[in-house]
């Protein structure tokens, strides 16, 4: 979550004194942080990082990229949301006619190997939850495809609660909002490295093409 820490006493005790505005929430409502998206309460606001059902857009751009997919994994933290990311993915994966499969990333360690086990699978695709590896930057430096949060304009929207509130609005009246803008990032290089051709209507779509 950007702009909150983990969640320790001292940081509890200073959202009851100083008001917390954060640009990237995962789950605040299930982390504790606010009691919901339209009153937070508290001391705590601001904007979150996705609607949930982007997840489901996430496979569905896998499957039009490469329809041949039968199996995807989906790459999370415990310790984020992404139990809900992953509900959702679930739900479109029947539609599609794809097997799904979690790998929980404990330990920088255990990446690489669980990974490479899952890559064994034939026909096999990934997907990285956000709170792992879900933006451009990471598109830009070899993967393949993002869909996510315009995150410059995000934290755009976050100083401007943050002006509310120096003005004298109080944080648990401003409703916790999700992103109005997303941008759809591919990496031809990367395509052509595994073997996909991409469609000129996908490429059509996209915000910014690595070429």
């Amino acid at each position: 979550m950007a702009g909150v820490g983990a969640t320790t006493p001292a940081l509890q005790q200073a959202t009851h004194v100083v008001p917390i505005v954060f640009a990237q929430g995962i789950d605040p409502v299930g982390a504790g942080y606010i009691d919901s998206l339209g009153r937070p309460g508290g001391n705590t606001t601001s904007f979150v990082q996705l609607d949930y059902g982007l997840a489901g857009k996430w496979l569905e751009l896998l499957k039009e990229v490469a329809p041949q997919i039968k199996h995807v994994a989906m790459l999370r933290e415990p310790a984020t949301a992404a139990v809900g990311q992953w509900a959702v993915m679930q739900t479109v994966a029947n539609s599609l006619n794809i097997e799904t499969k979690p790998i929980d990333i404990r330990e920088a360690a255990g990446i690489e190997r669980a990974v490479s086990a899952f890559a064994q699978s034939p026909d096999s695709g990934m997907i990285t939850a956000v709170g792992a590896a879900a933006y451009r930057v990471f598109v830009a430096h070899g993967g393949l495809m993002s869909y996510a949060t315009d995150i410059i304009g995000q934290y755009k929207r976050t100083a401007g609660y943050v002006d509310r509130i120096l003005r004298g609005e109080k944080p648990a009246e401003m409703p916790v909002q999700n992103p109005t803008k997303y941008e759809l990032v591919i990496n031809l290089k990367s395509a052509k490295a595994i073997g996909l051709t991409v469609s000129p209507s996908l490429l059509s779509r996209a915000n910014k093409v690595i070429e």
